[in-house]
């Protein structure tokens, strides 16, 4: 089976800088804590190195192996002011409660507004998480909580001015 490309892989090149995580680690596969029935956390995320151009930055997690035909959305953040340069596990979390003010969480695909933990189908094989953190040369994307991840995701490629990842897989079997 031939693996479906990254989510940026289709969005215009940008310089990268660095993310790190006290739970996640690149290429490892995903802490139960990032599961849906493990935990449901966002993960701590922290970033350094961005462009002096950067007004916001946007948190996504996305599984390009969903088999829906469109990958499946399972965090989407954005309007993080530029001042802000990590956030505690947990954020992600539908009380709003670690998010910096002004940000926006918007709805994953599960339909809710906060961090969705990995469940890809029992026996799919192993799942791709790309948790990405984008700087953005606005401060405000001029989107809201209910516009759909997917549009979020393209109006981030175009507004990117530096996007870092993080790939961590899964697999329920």
């Amino acid at each position: 089976m031939t693996r479906p490309p990254l989510p940026h892989d289709f969005q215009r090149p940008v310089p990268s800088f660095t993310l790190t995580s006290t739970d996640l680690t690149d290429g490892a596969t995903l802490p139960e804590a990032q599961v849906l029935a493990g935990g449901d956390l966002s993960p701590q995320l922290s970033w350094s190195g961005f462009p002096a151009e950067t007004k916001s930055f946007a948190v996504t997690c996305f599984d390009p192996d969903a088999p829906s035909g469109s990958g499946w959305w399972h965090w989407v953040l954005f309007d993080i002011p530029a001042e802000v340069t990590s956030l505690p596990t947990g954020a992600g979390s539908g009380d709003f409660a670690g998010l910096p003010a002004g940000a926006i969480q918007a709805r994953n695909d599960y339909g809710t507004k906060n961090f969705g933990g990995a469940a890809p189908p029992a026996g799919h094989g192993p799942h791709r998480y790309v948790f990405s953190v984008t700087a953005v040369g606005e401060e405000k994307l001029g989107l809201d909580a209910d516009t759909s991840p997917a549009a979020i995701g393209a109006t981030l490629g175009f507004q990117a001015v530096a996007r870092a990842t993080i790939v961590a897989t899964y697999e329920n079997k």
